[in-house]
């Protein structure tokens, strides 16, 4: 008989700054499926649970999908969520039966109400079910705030490596293909960690670039070592008020705790001395529009601008409908502009108005006062969609389908074109664009709500990218928030802190 391997995936980036919730509706808007459901949602996609089906049946092994829940990043979930979602996970795992393996994606940085590390409480419960013998092996976000719990629990857990996260199907294979050497007897993982008390700032989280490039470089050699499985690096998600909160290093070897530990200790310090690397010169929005505007006199650049609005990131859980950079341009008048904002009332107020109608309209601001105030202006309507498209390429968070509900698309007097959606949605595709009649290259400039989550689609028309220090609930300014949970001393924070490897905290 085939070795029977389970399948479970919970994901969701927690933003605790938010005073919205994640409740269960928003996991049964994007995913929740359990048996074969989850066969059916991930098998074909760019994410890490399709590689997990495609190594085992590459292995020959028996893909068991068990349960699969992922929402968009958010507030903190309520207690009555995480509830819901641990009692589906725990029955179907009952009803799936003796299991030889179990692979898991967890997301790393998932926060409750009355549990902070949602992962590490999971992975638990997974590891309670089938028991200290049953290999646990999975992959987990770089944004992940790894705890130790989530490390004990498991046997090895694979971050991704790129940002744009474009290489979820690759980590998730090759998670499944230690699993299936696991199981044939050829390795058995053992992985420790290290957690240097570091905040990496959100706009210098890019494996490619100074100052992340070192330490991934680093990470790279320490897998080419003979008995290394996995070395991951783990930038952290600032966003999330948790004493795990920060970046760790993970490697895993072949039944060898003790070289594991090493290894994690030595790429962790060499996060800890790059430490004053990674606090960024912030970019504000005049300056962003003043450098746009030069080059626009000099006529030395002819492709299109795109302006990343770090304060309303949505692929941090902010709410879609921040308007600082909007009105800036706006107020500019900088014409051929393109931003989107995620605005039900909106929608609902020019539903029934006709191509070519002209109003005037309140646009976004309306969620949190830290979001902006309302885009007011003349709008000439273009159209009305159903918001409904799809993405054939690998981009950030691995999903090939997407709806943002009914859009309107709008264009001020000015110049300012502003796709307005019903639910939010993150700029990972330029099909969102072109789903709506518009030319992603007719724009100079395209606002983008994120900070390294678009680029991997908007490289394709943009020749420049300007990550703009919005205000906002995700601002990449970390001394404008109130942290109560995380580590204390924690550098940037408290800039004379110290750190000896493997202590924790």
């Amino acid at each position: 008989m085939k070795k029977r391997v389970g399948i479970i995936a919970l994901l969701q980036e927690s933003n605790t700054f938010l005073t919205q919730r994640t409740t269960l509706a928003h996991f049964e808007q994007d995913t929740l499926a359990v048996g074969d459901g989850v066969r059916q949602q991930f098998r074909d996609v760019h994410h890490e649970v399709g590689g997990f089906f495609a190594a085992l049946e590459a292995g020959s092994y028996e893909a068991v999908p068990i349960f699969a829940a992922r929402a968009m990043p958010f507030g903190v979930m309520t207690g009555e969520t995480l509830i819901a979602l641990m009692q589906m996970m725990r029955d179907e795992l009952q009803r799936a039966g003796p299991l030889d393996g179990v692979l898991v994606a967890p997301h790393g940085a998932t926060v409750s109400e009355k549990i902070l590390d949602v992962d590490g409480y999971w992975l638990s419960e997974v590891r309670s079910a089938v028991g200290a013998n049953c290999p646990i092996i999975g992959t987990i976000d770089p944004h992940a705030n790894l705890s130790p719990t989530m490390v004990n629990a498991s046997d090895a857990l694979i971050a991704y490596r790129t940002n744009p996260h474009i290489d979820q199907w690759q980590r998730g294979f090759e998670a499944g293909e230690l699993m299936c050497d696991t199981l044939s007897d050829k390795v058995w993982p053992t992985q420790a960690a290290a957690f240097p008390p570091l905040a990496i700032n959100i706009e210098c989280q890019n494996p490619d670039e100074a100052p992340c490039r070192a330490v991934f470089q680093a990470a790279e050699e320490s897998r080419s070592m003979p008995s290394v499985l996995s070395a991951s690096i783990c930038l952290g998600f600032p966003y999330a008020d948790v004493p795990e909160m920060g970046a760790a290093a993970l490697v895993v070897t072949d039944r060898d705790c003790a070289h594991s530990a090493k290894l994690a200790s030595q790429l962790g310090t060499r996060l800890w001395d790059a430490r004053e690397q990674y606090v960024p010169e912030l970019l504000s929005i005049d300056d962003a529009l003043d450098a746009f505007e030069g080059l626009a006199r000099a006529e030395t650049h002819n492709a299109s601008v795109c302006m990343l609005d770090m304060g309303d990131n949505v692929g941090a859980g902010s709410p879609a409908d921040g308007t600082y950079l909007a009105i800036a341009i706006q107020r500019r008048k900088i014409s051929n502009a393109f931003v989107c904002i995620s605005d039900p009332s909106a929608v609902s107020e020019v539903r029934s108005a006709s191509i070519g109608d002209q109003f005037i309209l309140s646009v976004g601001g309306k969620t949190d006062a830290a979001c902006g105030p309302p885009l007011v202006a003349n709008f000439t309507l273009l159209g009305i969609y159903d918001g409904k498209f799809g993405e054939s390429q690998a981009r950030h968070g691995g999903k090939t389908t997407y709806d943002q509900g009914r859009t309107a698309v709008l264009r001020t007097d000015e110049g300012l074109t502003v796709m307005v959606t019903s639910t939010r949605m993150a700029p990972w595709s330029l099909e969102q664009l072109r789903s709506c009649g518009l030319d992603p290259k007719s724009f100079r400039i395209l606002v983008a709500k994120g900070v390294h989550s678009p680029v991997e689609a908007y490289r394709e028309v943009c020749g420049r990218f300007f990550r703009v220090n919005t205000p906002g609930p995700t601002s990449a300014d970390l001394s404008a928030f109130s942290y109560r949970e995380r580590r204390r001393p924690m550098y940037p924070f408290e800039p004379q802190a110290t750190w000896s490897a493997n202590r924790w905290p």
